[in-house]
């Protein structure tokens, strides 16, 4: 781990998701030094860690394009730049100095900046267990699926009834052996347009049930799992992987001590997107404002409106609108 304590920079990005890294883009564009900090390993927050093979379809520009690819386009942007990306890491206390604010990471060291920037998202998220899939994680049970190449070929079971579930029903069915969801209620949480296309499809749908069991073959590895419904008894499936969409908890984690107003995991603020602690401002969906809508592309809006707002905090004699980006040379 890289000793970083006693850096400074002029911004602190808190979170690499979509909304992050464009900020860091658009600090470079700016003219100001950044550090951009996340829990998880890798950029792109909540689209790596979760559906990064998805496509997306409301991003300005490109009537639909994979999760991934977003995230390489961004980290692209920014990269010319030079963030410096501090990831696995978590920012764990912030204080206020005279002229600019000190976070603490979790190793203990401490960085230095005019301001922070929160782009946390939802914040940290815990995927809710599945009992019966106890000590198979990563054995043949997972909560996302960054790789539908991973599941060719392999008989797939589904537990869970919300979109999550029924888009991985979608994604994998072309690729894999079989796909076969199953559900705890008769009725769904997803939208019912996947709904009917997974029905269309002809994937079978297995509702009031559980999975009781997982069964593994001769080597350790997963080979099936034996699910109950109502009505029908205990019946046994075939199955390489287990893919448990039961939703997640989330929660801001060390930020909500940080002193801010925080209304339902989401932090108020102004119309420059500054909260009510001093230098440190907060877009993306962690940012809370009347008629607020929780967009990709909202995110960016914001992440360009937080930092020429905090490019003029940093330097009083500097334009709030720095021109459009395609006059820079």
């Amino acid at each position: 781990m890289t000793d970083v304590s006693g850096d400074a920079y002029d911004l602190l990005i808190i979170g690499a998701g979509p909304t992050g890294l464009f900020a860091a883009y658009y600090a470079g564009f700016r003219g100001l030094s950044m550090a951009v900090i996340d829990s998880l390993p890798e950029p792109g927050g909540q689209v790596t860690a979760m559906y990064p093979e998805k496509m997306i379809y409301d991003v300005g520009g490109f009537p639909e394009i994979r999760g991934r690819d977003l995230v390489d386009g961004l980290v692209k942007q920014a990269a010319p730049w030079k963030p410096k990306y501090l990831l696995g890491r978590k920012a764990e206390k912030l204080e206020t100095l005279e002229n600019g604010v000190e976070v603490t990471l979790d190793g203990g060291e401490t960085l230095r900046a005019g301001a922070v920037l929160i782009t946390a998202g939802i914040g940290e998220f815990t995927p809710r267990p599945l009992p019966a899939g106890d000590g198979w994680l990563g054995r043949g049970m997972v909560h996302f699926v960054p790789s539908f190449d991973a599941h060719a070929g392999q008989h797939v079971v589904i537990v869970g009834g919300g979109d999550s579930a029924f888009d991985w029903v979608l994604a994998l069915h072309p690729v894999a052996a079989s796909v076969t969801l199953v559900h705890r209620r008769a009725k769904f949480r997803a939208a019912e347009s996947i709904v009917r296309q997974a029905r269309e499809l002809g994937v079978r749908i297995i509702t009031d049930a559980e999975v009781t069991r997982f069964v593994e073959d001769s080597s350790g590895a997963l080979e099936a799992v034996d699910v109950s419904a109502k009505g029908a008894g205990e019946e046994r499936l075939p199955a390489n992987a287990v893919v448990a969409a039961l939703g997640f908890t989330a929660d801001l984690g060390p930020i909500e001590s940080w002193g801010l107003e925080i209304d339902h995991r989401a932090i108020p603020v102004d119309s420059t997107m500054a909260t009510a602690r001093a230098r440190v401002y907060a877009a993306g969906d962690v940012a809370a404002y009347r008629g607020k809508v929780k967009l990709i592309a909202t995110g960016f809006g914001e992440a360009a409106t937080a930092v020429n707002n905090i490019a003029v905090l940093l330097d009083p004699d500097a334009h709030l609108f720095p021109g459009h980006s395609s006059n820079a040379e």
